[in-house]
């Protein structure tokens, strides 16, 4: 039997956006819920009640809250930098046409998180600043508090502050927009 140690690349190749797109275009992931992060093809966590819940509430608050102005997609591709195409909970992203591409800015990301906290906090966070997305909601399901990050840059978000329950949240892009936490973290 082939030691696949002894053939191992010095340095793992990582793919490009296009090459992953290809790659989904062709079914190969049909049955398998990934997305890519930095060139690297990631499993993503499986969507259990105490994480669907809140992605679905956030999509019934925001859909009808932001209609004419932007678009809520759920569980759906963003073009994000450094070779990444994340599959956020739920973006709200301009009004556009995105059936040959998915879009490239947001005003506001949101990821649930329960089991993939580390992930989203560590990897996806700093992705998102350096992408330019406006403002990204962490829901930290198991502490029931939101994580609000503002002030994108390259180096990382300018504010990042923690609402619990009985707190109310506005997306900047949307002041007119009010999400109370204790209705989307029950």
């Amino acid at each position: 039997m082939l030691d696949l140690d002894l053939i191992a690349p010095e340095k793992p190749r990582r793919l490009k956006r296009v090459e992953y797109d290809a790659i989904v275009a062709a079914g190969v992931f049909d049955d398998e819920r990934v997305e890519l992060l930095e060139g690297v093809i990631v499993a993503m966590s499986p969507n259990d009640p105490p994480h669907a819940s809140p992605v679905d509430l956030l999509n019934e608050i925001l859909t009808p809250a932001v209609v004419g102005r932007a678009r809520v997609r759920v569980q759906l591709g963003l073009i994000a930098v450094d070779e990444s195409e994340p599959e956020p909970d739920v973006a709200v992203v301009p009004v556009g046409d995105y059936s040959r591409e998915h879009p490239a800015s947001a005003h506001l990301v949101v990821e649930v998180a329960d089991s993939s906290l580390r992930k989203d906090r560590l990897v996806k966070a700093p992705l998102y600043a350096r992408s330019g997305f406006r403002e990204y909601w962490l829901v930290n399901v198991r502490a029931k508090v939101v994580e609000v990050h503002r002030g994108p840059s390259p180096d990382g978000w300018a504010s990042i502050t923690r609402h619990g329950v009985g707190e109310t949240l506005r997306p900047e892009a949307f002041p007119d927009v009010a999400v109370a936490v204790g209705a989307i973290l029950r």
